[in-house]
C-alpha cells in the first residue's frame, strides 16, 4: 500500500513570540535537529518519499526543503486570514492513504514505521484538567466523539492517519462545507468532529506522554532543549537582555499582544516585573 504524508507549516505560532516572529515554529532547532527536518527524515526512513509541505507564514524560508529532501512545496496564501482548513483545502488532490502532520512536533522515536490500516489520531493522556480536544472512546478503542476540555481524559496531539475511504469522504464533506465562512475559520479536525457520524471510523493512537512533544512557548521549550534556557537564539531578545543588563534565563512568561499593526507586540517577565515590548518603536516599558 503506497502512503503519503502532508506537513501542515502554514500558521504563524503566535504563542510562541518572539521565536516565531523571527522564523516559523517548525524551523526552530531542538536539540540539534531543526523541527520539520526531524520529521522529514523519520518519514522518509519509514519508505514514505511522498512528502508534501503546506506553508504560509514566511513561506520563502521552507523553500530549501526542496532541494534538500525532495520534498513539494505548496502555498496557503489564506494562512493569515483562515485558519488550516484552507491548508487542507491546497491537498484534497493528494489525500488517500496519508499522515497529515504538524512541522512543530518532535517525537521522540519514529511513529511512522508502522502501516496502519484503519484511519487514526494520535493521543496522550492528560492527568487533571486540560483544555486540549479530549477523546470519547468505545470499547474497540474507535473515536466516538470529542469535547473540546476535559480531566483525565486522552487527548488529540501529534499525527492523525486518514484512509483511503476516510480521505475520500472527509474531501467531499470539507470541498462542501469550506464555501461557509465559519469553516474557514476552524482546523480541520472542527469538520471531523462535526461529521464525526458521517465519516468511518477513527482509532485512537496511544503514545506514552512523554513521546510526543508539542512545544506552545519558549518556557515549555526549555524544559526540554536547556540550551535555550541562556540562549533563547532571539536576537530581539538577545537586544532586550542587554537592555536590561540581565542574562537571557531571566526573561520568561512570553505573550503576544495583538496589534493592528505588522509589528511585534509581547509581554514577559524577569523576575517578578511585567515588561511589554514594542518592536515598531523598540521600547520597552515596565508594567
Amino acid at each position: 500500500m503506497r502512503r503519503n504524508a502532508i506537513i501542515l507549516a502554514a500558521g504563524t505560532s503566535s504563542r510562541f513570540v518572539p521565536l516565531s516572529f523571527e522564523k516559523p515554529k517548525g524551523l526552530l532547532e531542538v536539540k540539534g535537529e531543526v523541527l520539520i527536518e526531524r520529521q522529514i527524515r523519520q518519514l522518509k526512513e519509514a519508505g514514505i518519499d511522498d512528502i508534501c509541505i503546506v506553508v504560509g507564514y514566511k513561506a520563502e524560508m521552507f523553500c530549501y526543503l526542496k532541494d534538500k529532501f525532495g520534498v513539494d512545496i505548496i502555498v496557503n496564501e489564506d494562512f493569515a486570514r483562515y485558519n488550516n482548513t484552507s491548508s487542507m483545502m491546497r491537498i484534497l488532490d493528494r489525500l488517500g492513504n496519508t499522515f497529515i502532520c504538524s512541522s512543530d512536533n518532535y517525537f521522540l522515536d519514529n511513529v511512522f514505521s508502522s502501516s496502519p490500516e484503519e484511519s487514526f489520531y494520535s493521543a496522550c493522556f492528560a492527568h487533571g484538567k486540560t483544555k486540549e480536544y479530549c477523546l470519547s472512546i468505545d470499547n474497540t478503542d474507535h473515536i466516538r466523539n470529542v469535547i473540546i476540555g476535559g480531566a483525565d481524559s486522552w487527548y488529540m496531539i501529534g499525527h492523525a492517519y486518514f484512509s483511503e475511504d476516510f480521505s475520500s469522504k472527509f474531501k467531499n464533506i470539507l470541498e462542501r462545507e469550506y464555501s461557509k465562512e465559519e469553516t474557514r475559520h476552524q482546523y480541520w479536525e472542527d469538520i471531523y468532529i462535526k461529521f464525526i457520524d458521517q465519516l468511518p471510523l477513527m482509532k485512537i493512537n496511544r503514545y506514552p506522554e512523554d513521546e510526543i512533544k508539542e512545544f506552545d512557548s519558549i518556557d515549555e521549550l526549555r524544559k526540554f532543549d536547556h540550551t535555550y534556557i541562556d540562549d533563547t537564539k532571539s536576537s530581539v531578545l538577545k537586544k532586550i537582555a542587554k537592555r536590561l543588563d540581565c542574562a537571557e534565563s531571566s526573561l520568561s512568561g512570553f505573550s503576544q499582544i495583538p496589534n493592528k499593526s505588522e509589528s511585534l507586540m509581547f509581554y514577559f517577565k524577569r523576575g517578578d516585573d511585567g515588561f511589554i515590548y514594542d518592536s515598531a518603536h523598540e521600547s520597552l516599558t515596565k508594567v
